[in-house]
């Protein structure tokens, strides 16, 4: 089995809402034992979860330094309050780490600085990301809805940044001033009591027929499958993409960087690694409709050229 080249995994950050000795605790062990070579912490979707994990941010990110990962913060991925305002500038302006910036609001105040983009801010194009680069950006997770296509065009227009793709996780669809969690639990935003807490992997969402079709983690909306594209690591490396992002899941993801670290260093099939995804994390399918254009729940079959190559390449 060929190996892929010149592909490093990071970890983007959580999504939910989990306490803060169990958020701790995850980013300890990942320290500890994961592959991977890049970490970005910090809140992301729901300003109101930050006192959560403020206790423990430092320790966190000494935990990962001292094991050698790279560290990055996350800024808000929607800005609708002076006070959320603030909390983007106070993190620009007093980080010694480089931030991921997940909101348009954040890029004036990176302008400049090195940073990277973030999976939800719409980089569609190869001209958005000589833009972005020409600013600052020094790597771009691209969507998860691009379909490969479009992936391979924009690396292909923007040779001066490096591309990361969001390759294991919930997606995340959509984001909200209002809270959806907080109104199907009878609660509205300014009084949601955390609910989203009570469920550490989102809660799902059905159709009439009790199909689940969506996750709701607070005012985030997320798909009900887990987009995975173990099987395109090859395709993807070849077209330029020098970075996969596991989004943290409720799920041993020590084991899902082990998957992803052994099909991308070809000792392990991609057919092996997709059932030990399953067992990783069961009752969610997996999905990787948009990679190739479809629906996204869809799960397609890569074509033969997309699983391997023709020669044995190093992991780096």
């Amino acid at each position: 089995m060929p190996a892929t080249p010149h592909l490093s995994l990071s970890l983007g950050p959580v999504l939910y809402l989990w306490d803060g000795p169990k958020w701790r605790d995850f980013y300890f062990r990942i320290a500890d034992e994961a592959p991977v070579d890049h970490v970005t912490l910090g809140e992301a979707v729901c300003s109101k979860r930050l006192h959560f994990i403020e206790p423990h941010v430092a320790e966190v990110i000494d935990r990962l330094e001292a094991a050698g990962k790279k560290v990055s913060l996350a800024s808000l991925a929607l800005v609708t309050l002076e006070r959320e305002s603030q909390l983007v500038r106070g993190l620009v302006r007093d980080s010694i780490h480089p931030i991921e910036a997940n909101d348009l609001s954040a890029l004036g105040l990176l302008a400049g600085k090195p940073h990277s983009i973030g999976p939800l801010i719409n980089v569609y194009n190869g001209a958005t990301a000589r833009l972005l680069a020409s600013r600052g950006a020094t790597s771009i997770c691209l969507p998860p809805e691009l379909p490969m296509a479009s992936v391979s065009e924009i690396v292909r227009d923007a040779p001066d940044v490096a591309f990361e793709i969001f390759g294991f996780g919930r997606v995340p669809l959509a984001i909200s001033a209002r809270c959806a969690h907080a109104r199907s639990k009878g609660l509205v935003k300014d009084n949601c009591q955390f609910i989203c807490g009570d469920d550490s992997d989102g809660l799902i969402v059905e159709t009439l027929d009790r199909q689940p079709f969506l996750v709701l983690n607070g005012v985030q909306t997320m798909s009900h499958t887990c987009q995975s594209l173990l099987q395109e690591l090859p395709a993807l490396t070849a077209a330029g993409i020098s970075r996969i992002r596991l989004s943290p899941q409720d799920c041993d993801m020590v084991t899902v960087a082990r998957i992803y670290e052994s099909v991308a260093a070809g000792l392990m099939s991609a057919a092996e690694g997709l059932a030990r995804l399953v067992a990783a994390y069961p009752g969610v399918p997996l999905s990787n409709g948009f990679h190739y254009g479809q629906t996204g729940a869809s799960w397609i079959e890569a074509p033969a050229g997309a699983r391997h190559g023709g020669e044995r390449w190093q992991m780096r």
